[in-house]
């Protein structure tokens, strides 16, 4: 099998994140922080550690500053319903992943106010499109750092500037980026941070996390034990046990750590540089393909790993299914849980084939993939 669904979840991962999982497991599976014992202290030991790594990676000063969650969608859903309240306005995009647009339209009920910036068909938008759709009672920008659809890299560290001169707080949804872009909370002014750990960061499903600036006090989505301060009838106030009700995934918390030391050991700008190769090549070789379509950025401009197109007189999902059962080639078809960027590149009808590449593909698959394509064609 071809794998170029890295975008919905990378795969393979490397060998340390299932070596990491299994240790656990087998050796110190107990419940963190809910015991005294040693076996308890190595598993909050393990999960701190990693939410240590996680820090030093977005350049947040404390780890506690982290919360672990079990995906970017309760990240999101933390920090939205956590921090907007009734008469707030938020401000987000056209390019939003339904993790962000559902919470708002939920939120939409209990007045909330939403302005959706729409974008080029190219997947751009400036700063300058934003700040036109500030208002009095603006609170928060929301915005993805790359779309899932197009590729397209959105000007983060001009957005951040422009929330934090204005005094609105910013979110980025990182789910993309963390693990491909360099990101650094501080310089970006970035207020809240929602990450996945199952795709760039290389991590196992189930893990992800919320890095929430040390001034923001956000509704806590879950609330329970938290191994700590038991005696407290309410929720306790400290970091990160009040966002933390219940056991931790320490066996999946492991992985992701796995996954971010491949990342260090091997380089940031060592995977961006090998990723953008291939999505360079993969756009000259399908530029060359008949009635093959390509969306977002030109080739030579910022984007992801990420190729969505179309074939004419062929059905997005017909060429997803011709190509895994004939070719064994994985690719996504349709919507991509992003309806509003489609609308705003025209493709709501039939939706899009999304090719996204990972640190693990190769120049052969590509040329594989493509000669697929040509085979569909003809």
């Amino acid at each position: 099998m071809i794998y170029l669904d890295n975008a919905a979840s990378s795969w393979p991962k490397p060998p340390q994140v299932e070596e990491s999982m299994v240790e656990v497991l087998r050796d110190y599976g107990a419940n963190p922080g809910r015991s005294g014992h040693q076996l308890a202290a190595k598993a909050a030991d393990t999960i701190y550690q990693i939410r240590s790594q996680l820090a030093k990676l977005f350049h947040v000063k404390n780890p506690n500053d982290i919360v672990f969650t079990q995906n970017a969608t309760e990240s999101l859903n933390l920090g939205l319903k956590g921090y907007l309240k009734s008469g707030d306005h938020v401000v987000t995009t056209s390019f939003e992943h339904n993790s962000v647009r559902r919470p708002l339209e939920y939120l939409r009920e209990f007045g909330v106010e939403i302005s959706y910036v729409s974008g080029a068909i190219d997947g751009k938008l400036s700063a300058q499109d934003i700040e036109q759709a500030i208002r009095e009672n603006t609170k928060l920008i929301v915005v993805t750092h790359a779309s899932n659809l197009t590729g397209s890299i959105l000007p983060i560290e001009e957005l951040g500037k422009l929330a934090h001169k204005k005094n609105i707080r910013f979110m980025v949804d990182a789910s993309q980026t963390a693990g491909y872009c360099p990101i650094d909370v501080e310089a970006m002014k970035i207020d809240l941070l929602a990450f996945t750990g199952h795709k760039s960061l290389y991590g196992p499903q189930g893990t992800g996390g919320l890095y929430i600036h040390p001034e923001l006090d956000l509704v806590p989505l879950l609330h329970g034990g938290t191994g700590g301060h038991s005696e407290l009838i309410e929720q306790p106030p400290v970091r990160p046990d009040r966002y933390e009700s219940g056991t931790r995934n320490t066996v999946g918390i492991a992985g992701l750590g796995a996954g971010v030391r491949f990342i260090e050991e091997t380089g940031l700008d060592v995977i961006r540089k090998h990723e953008e190769h291939l999505t360079d090549f993969l756009m000259e070789e399908m530029g060359r393909v008949k009635g093959l379509t390509i969306y977002g950025p030109e080739k030579g401009h910022p984007r992801c790993p990420i190729v969505s197109f179309s074939i004419d007189g062929f059905d997005a999902s017909e060429i997803g299914f011709i190509l895994d059962t004939h070719y064994q080639i994985a690719v996504r078809a349709g919507l991509h849980c992003s309806p509003l960027a489609h609308e705003t590149i025209g493709t709501i009808e039939g939706g899009l084939v999304r090719a996204s590449l990972g640190f693990f593909n190769t120049k052969n698959h590509i040329e594989e993939f493509v000669r697929a394509l040509r085979d569909i064609v003809s």
